[in-house]
């Protein structure tokens, strides 16, 4: 089910933990298979925890506990936005209300042409960057400002 490449990559990541315990990698095992397939379905979850000698609802309670896990389809651009409080003292909530005008979508919503995906989501760390937002669990987008989510949109529409 997972590409030879993603195997490896897997088992790049179960290189790091004592040999009985490679369960230990399964946050960076759900993280390469999601990259792959784009989403976790309960299938991919399975095959990773298969792989890993677990039990697949372990694997589901990981990938179900945190947000940087999709366990439903998502547009080719996930943008989270921090709505924590720092967050949204410092404008976090005046960016999400921009981003849902512009993308004419809500929380958890994916524009009709699969671009998009808008998330709520926790306190990123940066609380001093805010307000913040995470596009596709990667890449972190500090001050956020009406002109840099407009600059933001356009770079990754292009």
């Amino acid at each position: 089910m997972l590409s030879q490449d993603t195997l490896k990559k897997i088992d790049h990541e179960v290189a790091k933990y004592p040999a009985d315990q490679k369960q230990s990698a399964v946050m960076a095992a759900l993280a390469h298979a999601q990259d792959e397939k784009g989403w976790l379905a309960q299938e991919t979850i399975a095959c990773v925890a298969e792989y890993l000698g677990m039990a697949p609802m372990a694997a589901y309670e990981v990938a179900s506990f945190y947000n940087m896990y999709d366990l439903a389809p998502v547009g080719k651009h996930k943008l989270t936005v921090c709505t924590n409080l720092p967050c949204a003292l410092s404008g976090g909530v005046h960016v999400a209300d921009y981003l849902k005008q512009k993308l004419g979508i809500d929380f958890n919503e994916t524009t009709p042409d699969g671009m998009f995906t808008l998330k709520e989501g926790e306190c990123m760390g940066v609380c001093g960057d805010a307000p913040v937002l995470l596009m596709n669990n990667k890449r972190m987008c500090s001050y956020m400002t009406p002109e840099a989510i407009d600059k933001l949109l356009d770079e990754l529409k292009s």
